[in-house]
């Protein structure tokens, strides 16, 4: 009878659901790679082929990797996707655990605030930040690509609520042995909060690493462009209307991310799940 429930109208149901969306949301990047292994010719041919009949994958991908500097698309990528990391980890880590587990007159309004703010898109604020970097004159650099995010709302509700399921005894513990609370926030805390960190690390990688809104913004030369932007410039001024080595360089771009997400797929699913206990 159990066996027979688990296969029941209502599970079939929810898998068909599961299996659909699945498919929906492989099915552009599925396309994607079949268009780049595919000839010019074959790509616009009538009719649907996922696999080529004539293999371009060796063309296609060394025009992408020479038509343009992809390579420092990524490398850019790299830098400005990791201090911002580094430093929402460093603000927002101390800003969760005063939320989590400090007693202080308006805390409830703090984290109301923080919620308010999660419903605002970042595309809001851009006016007001644009100006503010023309006025600190640090348009075109990473600076401009990093400061604007080291404080992320969502960075310090979902290490807020990930703190709130340690037991307190274990913070009036390290208090007991003379930790400050700054101790206590890096050398206990954290260390239990790795899959918190990890959830929130894969999230704000992929979120920037695939941002094209704000760097097509404040980034204008091309030695300083993330790899959205990358592959946005490399369409329009190399490849023009060769889709083959387009979709190639989209492939490479987007390569490390699916790599992170499938070695930590199980500690980013832990982070997530066990923050929304409380």
């Amino acid at each position: 009878m159990r066996g027979g429930r688990q296969f029941g109208p209502s599970a079939i149901g929810r898998h068909a659901a599961l299996l659909t969306t699945g498919g929906l949301t492989l099915a552009p990047f599925l396309w994607m790679v079949s268009l780049s292994l595919k000839s010019p010719s074959e790509i616009f041919e009538p009719g649907f082929s996922l696999l080529p009949r004539h293999w371009y994958l060796w063309q296609n991908y060394s025009e992408a990797l020479t038509a343009a500097p992809l390579f420092r698309f990524l490398a850019n990528g790299a830098i400005v996707c990791s201090c911002i990391l580094a430093l929402q980890l460093l603000i927002c880590v101390p800003m969760a655990y005063a939320l989590a587990k400090l007693r202080f007159r308006g805390r409830g309004l703090l984290f109301g605030v923080v919620l308010l703010t999660l419903l605002l898109p970042h595309q809001v604020l851009a006016l007001p930040i644009f100006i503010l970097c023309h006025k600190l004159g640090i348009l075109n650099s990473y600076a401009a690509l990093v400061l604007p995010f080291v404080v992320s709302p969502l960075g310090i509700f979902l290490f807020r609520q990930f703190f709130r399921t340690i037991p307190d005894d274990v913070i009036y513990a390290a208090r007991l042995d003379g930790l400050s609370e700054l101790s206590i926030v890096w050398r206990i805390v954290l260390p239990m909060s790795m899959p918190a960190v990890i959830a929130f690390s894969i999230l704000s990688v992929v979120l920037h690493w695939n941002d094209l809104f704000w760097p097509s913004i404040v980034i204008k030369t091309t030695q300083l462009m993330p790899p959205s932007l990358g592959v946005a410039a490399f369409r329009g001024i190399e490849s023009g209307s060769d889709y083959g080595p387009l979709m190639a360089g989209a492939v490479i771009v987007v390569l490390p991310l699916l790599i992170c997400f499938w070695l930590a797929q199980r500690w980013f699913i832990e982070g997530l799940t066990s923050a929304a206990i409380k």
